[in-house]
């Protein structure tokens, strides 16, 4: 592959500027009537927004980007040249398992744990919130890992930080079984989720080196075959080992599973971004890449909505073992089935996404998803307050909810990705910051509201009702046709470089 070519100067297009000066020599003419084209182009996107990204970019030559100052002006320059191996055609079985794998390592660490929070909380002498630290530690570790993991993954690789990073899970799983309180257990969770998050932000990088629009989302949605074992399996298995070993016993089993990863990325995981393409220099260089990325309002907006989503979920997460078994009185084992089934749901909303997504595109599904699991959301609170049916009616909707809910991060994640390929690893982890650190921040109030069904149930909903406001709000996508620069922009900004 030849060197990364240097970055284009960008050259604001104007209306003066359309036409030529008669007198301009054959070097002007020809610049003047790439400033028409690019023009043009522009104007024909405004006033034709498609519905998916891949539409829009079989409309737009590769010449034209966007303009980092994000003022709404169209520029022309040359884009970054893809990695060789992107744009690869559609994700085998294999990408799928090992990509899924590394992105389901966080959630091993904490479906694996949840059956052990009520142990946790009575052998460390701490309450119901004082359990759920343990969780959202893990979540807030994470976000705080993609933000350092997403620069590294840009300067040294995709393999290197995610090996080094799942050897650090490793280790901290091993301390965290010989800890002597909740605080020092806390403080584990939250560097775990740190180092764990390099597989994340590696596992998401890949996907965009390799896949763009509603292939991207197709495969982020494919993960869930993968991810979603852990919401099946793990509670049940989780529950298992504590029964035999105690708590601290899952911990173990965390490390077990740590290294076998680790070994199956050293074996499996091809390396996507050659030296050539790698951003060079330190901490400078990775604020100057977090600037860029947050100076783009479309990007923000459509990277807060899987956290948004992601707390939908959380919340019933973290609260479940309390709300079903001691509230409800389910047994460790019932939890454990219904668990599973609600995992389900989780799974065949994603693969649902998958091929929904192929036809309307990830904005399209957009429009619809939040809308659903708002409504879904807002009839939950309504059973939890008034109890009517008992158990049933809830779990019912509850699993309706976790299907709805699952559309929202997978598409949001591609549209936000799509916009910033020359920096794949530091938008994965902007992306990856906001979904654990907005859900990190969210689903412990359902602890602080008293840990029940209905502050589970009025979480999700506030949690919803944002997700909804901000899509409507701060991106294009109930936006067909626009004028405003600044929404023309945005639009265009969907359909990636």
């Amino acid at each position: 592959m030849s060197p990364e070519p240097a970055p284009a100067v960008p050259v604001r297009v104007d209306a003066a500027e359309r036409v030529p000066d008669s007198s301009a020599g054959p070097a002007d003419t020809t610049e003047h009537t790439a400033r028409r084209t690019a023009q043009h182009t522009v104007e024909t996107a405004v006033e034709h927004v498609p519905d998916s990204p891949a539409a829009l970019a079989a409309d737009v030559p590769s010449d034209v980007v966007r303009d980092p100052s994000d003022d709404g002006t169209a520029v022309t320059g040359t884009p970054p040249a893809p990695p060789v191996s992107a744009r690869s055609g559609k994700a085998s079985v294999g990408d799928v398992v090992l990509l899924g794998s590394m992105c389901a390592l966080p959630a091993m660490a904490t479906d694996l744990y949840l059956p052990s929070l009520p142990d946790v909380a009575r052998e460390l002498g701490t309450s119901v919130a004082g359990a759920q630290l343990t969780m959202t530690g893990m979540l807030i570790g994470g976000a705080m890992g993609q933000l350092v993991m997403g620069p590294l993954s840009d300067r040294f690789g995709r393999r290197r930080p995610v090996l080094v990073g799942i050897a650090g899970h490793v280790l901290t799983s091993l301390l965290c079984t010989v800890v002597p309180s909740i605080g020092v257990l806390v403080a584990l969770r939250v560097s775990q989720g740190f180092l764990a998050a390099a597989a994340t932000v590696g596992a998401i990088a890949v996907i965009r080196d390799r896949w763009v629009g509603a292939e991207a989302s197709r495969m982020m949605s494919r993960l869930m075959l993968v991810i979603g074992a852990a919401p099946l399996l793990a509670p049940s298995l989780g529950g298992g080992i504590a029964s035999q070993v105690g708590w601290r016993g899952v911990f173990g089993a965390l490390a077990v599973m740590g290294v076998a990863l680790a070994i199956f990325v050293h074996l499996r995981l091809e390396e996507t971004l050659p030296p050539e393409r790698r951003r060079q220099g330190g901490v400078g260089t990775a604020l100057h890449g977090y600037g860029q990325l947050l100076h783009d309002r479309g990007f923000v907006a459509l990277a807060v909505l899987p956290g948004l989503g992601m707390a939908v979920l959380m919340s019933y997460v973290i609260s479940s073992p309390f709300v079903l078994q001691e509230q409800y009185g389910l047994s460790s084992q019932a939890f454990a089935l219904v668990f599973a089934l609600n995992g389900i749901g989780l799974v065949l909303g994603a693969q649902a996404n998958a091929a929904i997504v192929t036809r309307v595109g990830p904005l399209g599904v957009l429009r619809v998803a939040p809308v659903v699991t708002l409504v879904l959301s807002g009839a939950l609170l309504a059973l939890a307050l008034t109890g009517a049916g008992g158990l049933v009616p809830l779990l019912v909707v509850l699993f309706c909810i976790l299907t709805a809910a699952n559309f929202t991060p997978p598409n949001a994640s591609a549209l936000a990705l799509s916009r910033h390929g020359e920096v794949a690893g530091s938008g994965a982890a902007v992306v990856g910051c906001f979904q654990a650190g907005v859900a990190g921040v969210v689903s412990p109030l359902t602890g602080v509201l008293g840990g029940d069904a209905v502050a589970m149930a009025a979480v999700m909903l506030g949690a919803a009702a944002l997700c909804l406001t901000v899509l409507v709000v701060a991106t294009p996508a109930y936006r067909r046709r626009s004028a405003d620069p600044a929404v023309a922009d945005a639009v265009a900004g969907v359909g990636g470089h």
